[in-house]
């Protein structure tokens, strides 16, 4: 094995949005035997840096959902943007689920994850954009911000409304000239969806670092929990599941591991990576 891909929230991280010890110290192991570690992520890159940097350990940061791999130290390897004549049209789109919308640029800080309003009595949303106060800029309507190619357009709601959001967007007579990611907790009645550059997707950009490394599918361990995850542990000749994952990803038959508040990224890691291990068609 020499490249071992992670989700970070309800797979790498625990129920609490805590980092294991037991993970952190199998990923430093994993380091010390010279396996590349990639957490791969819908999470913005400065949002997902907290949790890298709990970790000793050199990583590789594919994060929006694929759209941006960068080095922990902030280097860019690889970035596809969504043209923003496209980003226009996704919002005209989508005016019924404007409220939890927003647009997602890669700047250096300020103004990264633009909203048209930031609505202190939302719950679902307040909390994340609250911690993230330095990225964030306000524009209204939102189209305005669309001065440069963005990352990304997002979505976030409850799973009723983006699942119509979702079936919107799949839906229209330019969908082939974007991708979408969709992660959805139903347990907290919540999700996300992402929309992003046509060729990208986790596996995708997996794939793509994979080949620019040098390193073949079968060499591959990937780790996730949730529907964004499945073209990465598709890609990987080793696909490991949480036992917390949703439904649809254990019905492939993929390797299970523990739940992600039983450290189960630390036992597959240890389990496969540590010793020999057959891939799973």
């Amino acid at each position: 094995m020499r490249l071992i891909a992670l989700d970070i929230d309800g797979t790498l991280l625990d129920s609490r949005w805590q980092l294991p010890a037991a993970n952190r110290a199998a990923i430093a192991e994993a380091a010390r035997r010279g396996i590349e570690v990639a957490l791969v992520t819908g999470r913005r890159y400065d949002f997902a840096m907290p949790v890298a940097r709990q970790i000793d350990s050199p990583l590789t940061m594919i994060v929006n959902n694929g759209a941006l791999i960068r080095s922990k130290e902030g280097r860019t390897h690889l970035r596809h943007l969504l043209p923003r004549d496209i980003s226009q049209r996704l919002l005209q789109l989508t005016k019924p689920w404007r409220d939890g919308a927003a647009v997602v640029f890669d700047r250096p800080r300020e103004d990264q994850v633009m909203l048209e309003v930031l609505d202190q009595d939302d719950s679902m949303r307040y909390a994340y954009y609250s911690r993230n106060m330095e990225f964030i800029g306000l524009a209204n309507p939102l189209e305005t911000c669309l001065t440069e190619d963005p990352i990304q357009v997002m979505f976030s709601g409850k799973v009723a409304p983006m699942r119509e959001a979702e079936a919107a967007l799949r839906g229209a007579s330019f969908a082939g000239e974007y991708g979408l990611a969709v992660t959805s907790y139903e347990s907290k009645d919540f999700a996300m969806i992402d929309v992003i550059h046509p060729i990208c997707s986790k596996g995708s950009s997996l794939a793509e670092w994979a080949a620019l490394r040098g390193v073949a599918r079968e060499e591959v361990m990937a780790i996730g929990d949730n529907h964004n995850d499945l073209e990465m542990l598709a890609f990987a000749g080793i696909p490991v599941v949480m036992r917390n994952s949703v439904p649809e990803l254990k019905a492939f038959g993929w390797h299970e591991t523990g739940t992600n508040d039983e450290s189960g990224v630390a036992a597959a890691i240890e389990h496969f990576a540590f010793r020999e291990a057959a891939s799973c068609a």
